[in-house]
């Protein structure tokens, strides 16, 4: 397996993988506003079943990000594309945004999201950026561990952030 960055032949196949995930568990929000301030309590919730989840729309970024030369990188035997990360520079912030990391569900547990997000810290170093941000859907419970176990600390949310309004959790990582 390599992970290489895209070539044009590659996107369409990154659309064809299956991206969606299995979870046991959710991160339930717990939101509380009155005249004495604001508290937010994020905690994991054990389903009473596990929870199949479509990932959430990618849209049609990837042919325009990849055009402007962001980062876009494949995890490939030769043209077979079994994953693919996508990541946006946000260089007046100094930061780079994870669109999105996706590992075909049958190549999972490989070590590729790995390597994606090890080729994709390099892009964003290489370009002087000083943090990596991930969101992350608060039901992605896979996707919040592997974070976490890579080193990102949770830093904020949205409520209605994903196209299907889903809550994101927002991961980040310094570079420096």
């Amino acid at each position: 397996m390599r992970i290489r960055p895209a070539d044009l032949h590659d996107l369409s196949p990154c659309f064809e993988l299956d991206a969606s995930y299995e979870t046991d568990y959710v991160w339930q929000l717990d939101l509380r506003q009155d005249e004495s301030g604001i508290s937010v309590q994020f905690r994991p919730v054990r389903l009473p079943r596990t929870m199949v989840v479509a990932y959430p729309p990618r849209g049609e970024s990837l042919l325009e990000h990849w055009e402007r030369g962001e980062c876009v990188y494949v995890a490939a035997e030769g043209r077979d594309v079994k994953g693919y990360i996508e990541v946006i520079a946000q260089p007046d912030q100094g930061l780079a945004w994870v669109h999105n990391l996706i590992v075909d569900r049958a190549h999972r547990r490989q070590g590729l999201g790995t390597s994606l997000m090890s080729a994709a810290i390099q892009w964003a170093q290489a370009r002087g950026l000083e943090r990596l941000m991930v969101p992350v859907q608060s039901k992605n419970y896979p996707a919040i561990c592997f974070c976490q176990k890579l080193g990102f600390e949770f830093c904020g949310f949205n409520d209605r952030y994903f196209a299907n309004r889903d809550i994101a959790l927002f991961f980040g990582r310094s570079l420096t």
